[in-house]
């Protein structure tokens, strides 16, 4: 890669965001900056659409998301979904069959209607998300398998989320992709190939813009594939270990606008 990225790809919780969910000003300027110039940014996060009018009301303008671990491709700017990669029923039948006969009290929920809906089993925990009209609970668990779902996430109380990701993974391999974001033991389930490094290559070959020229930050295992599709990958310091260790360069916390700080230098916007 050349001193100047050609696009920009960032994760949004945990990387982009400060650790209260919020958008420092100065995160926020640097990147209407960048745009400014030229330079794509695009915003690719495990989160569904419904969960990105949060950052959007920090952002001078919404940029373009590949949401769904890579299973939406979104524009902001006419509310359109570009692409989508959902499992289909039939597959998340087979997944939700393998991972009940693999663990014991497991529960699930899916997204479905491109993530603008989500629908869960009874006993599955909702953390933060209280969108009651978009989220509801199932009457039953084949209920929840009928529609095709670009995410698949799955629980079974509290767990290691390493190990927890490393078992589902085990039990699904070749038939689906499972990934983690966070230290809960929630493991994220999506169609075989779907990878945030899948939706942001289609996203770039669209605009012709080759991984080499992409500059990419992130900081837990659902960011390994983007950030070593990359050209250039950053971890921010408070990174998962598997994170650090692919990443090209490291660069200040979240809580201290590591992105921004990078984006500074690079780009001479500080």
């Amino acid at each position: 890669m050349g001193e100047t990225p050609a696009l920009v790809a960032t994760d949004i919780d945990g990387t982009l965001l400060r650790d209260h969910r919020t958008l420092s000003p100065r995160t926020a300027g640097v990147l209407a900056r960048i745009s400014a110039q030229g330079t794509p940014v695009v915003l690719v996060t495990g989160r569904p659409i419904r969960w990105l009018k949060m950052i959007y009301d920090q952002l001078a303008e919404p940029l373009p998301a590949v949401c769904a671990n890579g299973a939406v491709v979104y524009d902001p700017t006419n509310d359109e979904v570009l692409r989508a990669d959902p499992l289909a029923p039939e597959l998340l039948a087979e997944v939700a069959r393998r991972l009940r006969a693999e663990v014991p009290g497991i529960t699930f929920a899916v997204e479905i209607s491109d993530s603008r809906q989500m629908r869960h089993e009874a006993h599955y925990p909702l953390r933060w998300d209280a969108d009651h009209d978009a989220i509801r609970a199932v009457e039953t668990p084949e209920e929840l398998l009928t529609a095709p779902a670009v995410k698949l996430l799955a629980r079974a109380g509290e767990q290691d989320p390493d190990a927890f990701v490393e078992l589902i993974g085990t039990a699904l391999r070749g038939l689906a992709e499972a990934t983690h974001s966070s230290t809960s033991g929630l493991v994220e389930i999506s169609a075989a190939g779907v990878t945030k490094a899948a939706g942001l290559a289609w996203y770039c070959e669209r605009l012709g813009i080759d991984a080499r020229d992409v500059l990419a930050f992130g900081d837990m295992p659902n960011d390994v594939p983007m950030l070593a599709w990359a050209g250039r990958s950053v971890a921010v310091a408070n990174a998962h270990p598997t994170v650090l260790e692919v990443a090209h360069e490291v660069t200040a916390a979240n809580s201290e606008d590591g992105v921004a700080a990078y984006l500074e230098k690079i780009f001479d916007v500080g």
